[in-house]
């Protein structure tokens, strides 16, 4: 058993979104395959992943580092110790031979994209959603079938209007959906003030309602958001600051008693337990939200959430960063708080397998083998022609 090649593409999402801080117009993402000499159905079996949204494609970093790693590798080190699949984590050991400590993210991308991918391999070879496989290794064997979802949404459009966002708040909430997601930081303080309002009557039910500043603020805004926004009952007050700014964020938390959440861009085990050590979050309330493919994958999210239960973190306070099928099938796997979902914003790459069902908040998972892109027809059809050139 071994693997036979890998192969990355960057694609570009083709977005129009803006949030506070930045927009996607020139946003790429990475495809990965990883091809085995493993046969199912007399195809070989190929494990897929992409580099999750809002950071850009890394195939440099593979093509130059992690890939020649793992395909010069005695195949056997890196199976697990049945001989009869692959483990991810001799994978990923494997990758990071010869790196340096620190300097995460410019690693942790390309490492983690690869290493979902061949969890996905993983999964198809034992024949079972990577969420039962998950579950197993991670959560005692706790399986899902269902798995809580907030919807993301309240972008800043071109002639976006208050009444727009009512109307596109009030479709979500008509979709399934009872938990939103809006921005703010893009427009001054009174004109968020109001389309929070806005939103709020729509919703009606407390903690029901998020914003996300998209790590926009300096002290003296961040502060005065914080001031603002907490009469709201908000179920989260999202990245406020810069996400490695702990001093700023704890002092925001002395302030600030609802809910505050923050970590889509902490890239390693470190920097969330430097988070959860300096940053002022109370684990009773806030959330923290990594993405596993930006964060060297599942092993080390694994690691990752170890680190945090030590220091009272309950797994309902994490929310894997996505929306999409590899988050969702995370969040079902460790039994975590939930996940997010942006419908129709991110192209191919957002959202779920075409048969999901949404109902009361709740997505469906799975039974399909493996992380579910077959289900998810065109994103599955750009993975196929990578895996077929």
């Amino acid at each position: 058993m071994r693997i036979i090649d890998i192969r990355e593409r960057a694609t570009p999402l083709r977005s129009k979104l803006a949030n506070s801080s930045f927009d996607f117009s020139e946003m790429t993402t990475s495809i990965v395959a990883v091809i085995t000499d493993v046969k199912r159905d007399g195809r070989a079996v190929v494990g897929f992943a992409f580099n999750s949204t809002g950071r850009y494609a890394c195939g440099a970093q593979m093509r130059a580092r992690f890939i020649p790693r793992i395909l010069a590798a005695d195949p056997d080190s890196l199976l697990d110790e049945t001989g009869g699949n692959f483990s991810p984590e001799k994978i990923l050991a494997a990758m990071m031979q010869r790196e340096k400590s620190g300097g995460h993210s410019e690693r942790s991308i390309p490492i983690g994209t690869i290493e979902v991918a061949v969890w996905d391999a993983v999964a198809k070879i034992a024949g079972e959603p990577l969420h039962r496989v998950l579950a197993r290794r991670f959560n005692g064997n706790k399986t899902l079938d269902k798995v809580f979802c907030y919807v993301g949404g309240g972008w800043y459009w071109p002639g976006q209007t208050v009444s727009d966002l009512q109307e596109e708040m009030r479709r979500h909430l008509g979709d399934g959906y009872t938990m939103v997601k809006m921005k703010v930081g893009g427009l001054p303080l009174d004109e968020d003030v109001r389309r929070v309002e806005a939103v709020r009557e729509v919703v009606q039910a407390p903690n029901t309602l998020a914003v996300d500043a998209n790590s926009k603020f300096a002290r003296e805004e961040a502060l005065a958001y914080a001031r603002a926004l907490a009469p709201f009952g908000l179920r989260w007050f999202e990245e406020p600051c810069d996400p490695l700014d702990y001093g700023l964020l704890a002092e925001i938390a002395e302030v600030y008693a609802p809910p505050l959440a923050t970590g889509e861009n902490l890239f390693s085990t470190q920097d969330v337990e430097n988070l959860a050590r300096f940053g002022g979050l109370r684990a009773d309330r806030d959330v923290i939200q990594i993405d596993p493919p930006q964060a060297y994958g599942i092993v080390q999210y694994g690691r990752t959430v170890a680190m945090l239960e030590k220091r009272g973190w309950q797994r309902a306070s994490l929310f894997p960063h996505g929306g999409n099928q590899m988050s969702l099938a995370i969040a079902g796997g460790f039994g975590l708080g939930g996940a997010e979902s942006y419908p129709g914003v991110f192209g191919d790459f957002g959202g779920f397998a075409d048969d999901t069902k949404l109902v009361d908040g709740y997505l469906t998972l799975s039974d399909r083998p493996g992380i579910g892109f077959e289900g998810q027809s065109a994103l599955y059809r750009l993975m196929r022609e990578l895996a077929d050139v």
